[in-house]
C-alpha cells in the first residue's frame, strides 16, 4: 500500500468533517435531530462519517483488487451512468438527482467515474484486436465518443460545473494515451477557432443559466457594477468572506462578534457546507488554513502522478493521471469561484465537502489508484508473454 496516499486522504476527509460541522450549522434540521446532535452541523457531519465509512469499503475494496478486472466493468458502468442521466434529466429535481432505495446522488459524477474506466479500457484492449484501432484517428474517436455523450447530456441539465470537469479529464487522455504532438495542435487550434460559436450559439441552447453566470464572472472580473443583491450576492459575498480572512481568520465556528459572515448568513447557508465550504474555511481558519488545505492537495495529485510513473500498463497510467485531472478540476473550480478565478458553479471540493455519494465515488477513484501502484510488478504469467520465457 502506498501509506502516504491513505494518510492523505483521511487527513482530508477528517478535516472536512470537523469543517461541515461549522459549515453546515444554519441548514434546517427536524427538532428530533437538533436534539440529538445538538446542531444541524452535528447531524451533517455525523452523516458525512457514515459516507466515510461506506467509502472506506470502496476504497480497500478497489485497491486490493487488480485494476485489469475492475476496468472489464467500463462498459455496463457507462451504459448504466448513461441510463441513469437520462431518467434524472426527466425527473423534478432542480440538481438533477435520483432518489433509488432511499439513496439520493447526482448521476453525473456516475458518469465521469464509468468514462474513465472506459478510455482506460479501450486504450488498453482495443489496439490489441486490429492494428487500426491504434491508429490516433481511431483513438481520438474513441476518446471523443466516449465523452461528448455524458458531456452534452449534463450540459442539457444545466450542471456547467460537472460538464467542464470532462475537458481537462479529456486533454489528459489525449495526451497519456501517446497521441502524437501534431494532432494535439490540429484539436486545440480547431477547438479556440469554435470557441465562439459554442459560446454564443450551443451554449443558450443546452444551459439556461451557464451563459448568465458566466457574463457575471467577466463583469466582476472587469471591476463593472453588479446587483449584488441580486445574481452577484453569492459571489460578491463568499469572494468578501475569503479576503477579510487575514492570515489567522476569525476561528473555528466564529461568531458574528468576531465578523463572521457565515455566522450572518451572507455565505449562503444552504449551500455552504458544500459548493462554498472555502468561503467558510478561509474565512475561519485564515489563510493558513487555505496554505494547508492547499498543500495536502498538491500533495495528494502529485503523489498520485508518481503511482501513475511506475505503472505496469497503459490502463494504470490512464486511470491514475485521469483522476488526477478530475481531482485538479475539481479543486481549481471549487477554489477559484470562491475568490473570482472562476464563474460559480455547483461543484463541491473532493473528500472535503459535504456531498453524500460524491465521497464514495472519490475513495473509490483514490482506490483504483492505489490498485496500480499495489499492483505495479508484473505477473509471471505476464514477464513470459512478453518476454518468452518463465522466470524461476
Amino acid at each position: 500500500m502506498n501509506w502516504v496516499l491513505v494518510f492523505v486522504m483521511y487527513a482530508l476527509l477528517i478535516f472536512g468533517v470537523f469543517m461541515i460541522e461549522s459549515a453546515a450549522r444554519h441548514l434546517p434540521v427536524s427538532p428530533e435531530k437538533l436534539a440529538e446532535f445538538g446542531s444541524a452541523g452535528g447531524y451533517f457531519a455525523w452523516m458525512q462519517k457514515n459516507w466515510i465509512v461506506v467509502g472506506s469499503v470502496a476504497y480497500f475494496a478497489a485497491a486490493l483488487i487488480d485494476y485489469r478486472w475492475i476496468r472489464w466493468l467500463g462498459v455496463p458502468l457507462y451504459a448504466v451512468s448513461l441510463g441513469l442521466m437520462v431518467m434524472a434529466m426527466q425527473a423534478d429535481d432542480e440538481v438533477h438527482r435520483l432518489v433509488i432505495g432511499g439513496l439520493s446522488f447526482q448521476p453525473a459524477q456516475l458518469g465521469v467515474t464509468s468514462g474513465i474506466v472506459m478510455i482506460a479500457w479501450l486504450m488498453q484492449d482495443m489496439p490489441k484486436l486490429h492494428p487500426l484501432l491504434g491508429n490516433p484517428f481511431v483513438r481520438i474517436g474513441m476518446i471523443g465518443t466516449v465523452s461528448i455523450v455524458p458531456f452534452l447530456l449534463v450540459m442539457k441539465m444545466g450542471d456547467m460545473g460537472s460538464a467542464l470537469v470532462w475537458i481537462p479529464v479529456v486533454v489528459v487522455a489525449l495526451l497519456v494515451a501517446g497521441i502524437p504532438f501534431r494532432f494535439l495542435s490540429f484539436i486545440a487550434f480547431v477547438s479556440a477557432g469554435v470557441l465562439p460559436i459554442l459560446y454564443f450559439v450551443i451554449l443558450p441552447l443546452v444551459s439556461e443559466r451557464g451563459p448568465d453566470r458566466i457574463d457575471l464572472w467577466l463583469r466582476m472580473m472587469n471591476g463593472e457594477e453588479v446587483d449584488i443583491k441580486g445574481d452577484g450576492y453569492a459571489p460578491h459575498n463568499v469572494s468578501m468572506a475569503v479576503g477579510k480572512a487575514g492570515w489567522s481568520g476569525a476561528g473555528w465556528k466564529a461568531s458574528a462578534e468576531r465578523g463572521s459572515l457565515h455566522d450572518k448568513k451572507f455565505i449562503p447557508h444552504l449551500t455552504a457546507h458544500n459548493d462554498f465550504i472555502v468561503a467558510v474555511i478561509a474565512e475561519e481558519l485564515g489563510f493558513r488554513g487555505m496554505l494547508l488545505l492547499l498543500g495536502a492537495f498538491a500533495l495528494l495529485m502529485i503523489q498520485g502522478l508518481f503511482i501513475g510513473f511506475y505503472s505496469r500498463d497503459v490502463a494504470g497510467r490512464l486511470i491514475v493521471c485521469m483522476v488526477v485531472a478530475l481531482f485538479f478540476a475539481h479543486t481549481y473550480e471549487n477554489i477559484g469561484m470562491c475568490v473570482l478565478l472562476m464563474p460559480i458553479t455547483g461543484i463541491p471540493l473532493p473528500l472535503v465537502s459535504y456531498s453524500g455519494t460524491f465521497v464514495v465515488i472519490c475513495m473509490f477513484l483514490l482506490g483504483l489508484v492505489q490498485s496500480v501502484w499495489v499492483h505495479r510488478q508484473r505477473s509471471r504469467s505476464e514477464i513470459s508473454r512478453f518476454s518468452g520465457w518463465m522466470p524461476d
